[in-house]
């Protein structure tokens, strides 16, 4: 008779035990395989402590797979998980971190690259992940978990990168390792001490005067167009709408040329003017959202305030911009995160004029091949400032932002 225990799926109790033994069988493989060294990770393993936990782990987990082999329980498999999580976790940091803990070891006498993993530590990764998802699987926990935690740190490895990269004194494009040999806060200080070399401090207001700009002025536009296009009827509004429409579907860069030599014939080129101009001059094409937001307002209340002798600017800003704040919020941050990240037009338009390179602009030019081992790390640096002022706004307007989208999608 099939034993049942209620509250586990004992089905899977028996593969997650063999993915655990195989896990623990993988470090006494090679962990190490280079032309002239072959080492396990048993052998390697007093070179840091996070080896040593990631051998511990592995005895643990083979050890609680045996012991809920024998007698399953609740608890017992909850206690395996765990150990399980935290083994898949320092079998991850392992392949990030051994470069440096095994070129500063002398163990090796060769340096160490990610190909030198030989064929036990492979083998322990992909077990212990297979071992967690069963015993997450005996024990009725969702493994939808585990996929959202891995693919939150993929998401999250280039971010930590950069934080790190930011931070690491040593200088130079590539060091072959992942964690920094040395921290220090010099590369975001030298990213504002040094103007007549590297005048970022110059570039990061140039970017924030423009995109407060577009910000303001576009969002008007846009609010604007979608008031006029959702509340009133007018002869050729379905046409232009259409045009409007088509127009948007060709990308921004075909015209790019042709709006530089405009620009220029007007002595507006290399300018931070000429971003506004060009933004508030394409604005209105962005109007479809909110145009689908104000369709969903109620026109009674237009014509109620008609009856009552109002005018359409006063209904415009007294009725229907109140009854959209979210779609106004919404607006509003899109067109900020649009001009602030902006590089392919500006690129274009300031040329070789540095004093009015917006911050994406001055960042391409720190990572140039002439200059990317030198300004590399402050480029980092650059990145990580340059993305305060977009985390700030999203994390204060997240609640509008979130209600604008689904305000849009109703209509």
């Amino acid at each position: 008779m099939k034993k049942v225990i209620i509250g586990l799926r004992l089905e899977f109790l028996n593969m997650a035990l063999v993915a655990s033994v195989v896990a623990l069988l993988g470090m006494f493989l090679p962990f190490v395989s280079t032309s002239s060294d072959k080492l396990s990770l048993l052998r390697v393993m007093g070179s840091s402590w996070i080896m040593v936990a990631a051998v511990v782990l592995a005895v643990i987990a083979a050890v609680l797979g045996i012991v809920n082999f024998v007698r399953p329980s609740i608890w017992g498999v909850r206690i395996w998980v765990i150990v399980a999580a935290l083994q898949t976790l320092t079998l991850t940091v392992l392949l990030f971190a051994s470069k440096s803990i095994l070129d500063g070891s002398g163990l090796l006498s060769e340096s160490f690259l990610v190909k030198s993993f030989g064929i036990g530590y492979w083998l322990s990764l992909i077990a212990a992940y297979v071992a967690l998802v069963l015993s997450m699987k005996t024990a009725k926990i969702n493994t939808g978990y585990i996929v959202l935690v891995i693919l939150g740190v993929i998401w999250l490895f280039p971010i930590l990168w950069v934080i790190l990269t930011s931070l690491r004194a040593e200088s130079g494009y590539y060091v072959g390792y992942f964690i920094p040999k040395g921290f220090t806060f010099d590369n975001y200080v030298n990213l504002f001490t040094n103007p007549s070399v590297l005048p970022f401090g110059k570039w990061w207001v140039n970017t924030m005067i423009v995109a407060i700009c577009c910000c303001l002025i576009n969002t008007m536009i846009i609010l604007a167009t979608s008031f006029v296009l959702s509340r009133t009827r007018f002869a050729g509004r379905t046409t232009f709408m259409k045009i409007l429409m088509i127009i948007g579907m060709f990308p921004g860069f075909m015209s790019m040329i042709a709006v530089y030599n405009i620009l220029k014939g007007i002595g507006l080129n290399q300018s931070l003017l000429a971003l506004i101009v060009v933004g508030a001059a394409s604005a209105a094409m962005g109007y479809h959202v909110c145009k689908g937001f104000f369709d969903t307002i109620p026109k009674a209340l237009d014509e109620a305030a008609t009856v009552d002798g109002a005018t359409r600017l006063q209904i415009f800003f007294k009725i229907t911009i109140p009854m959209s704040k979210p779609i106004a919020i919404y607006t509003l941050l899109t067109n900020f995160l649009g001009a602030w990240s902006d590089y392919i037009f500006p690129s274009i338009l300031f040329g070789d004029k540095q004093a009015s390179y917006t911050v994406a602009v001055g960042l391409n030019w720190m990572t140039d091949f002439r200059r990317i081992d030198t300004y590399y790390t402050q480029f980092a640096a650059g990145a990580l400032v340059v993305a305060v002022p977009i985390v700030i706004l999203f994390i204060c307007l997240q609640k509008f932002y979130v209600e604008g989208m689904s305000g849009s999608v109703k209509g």
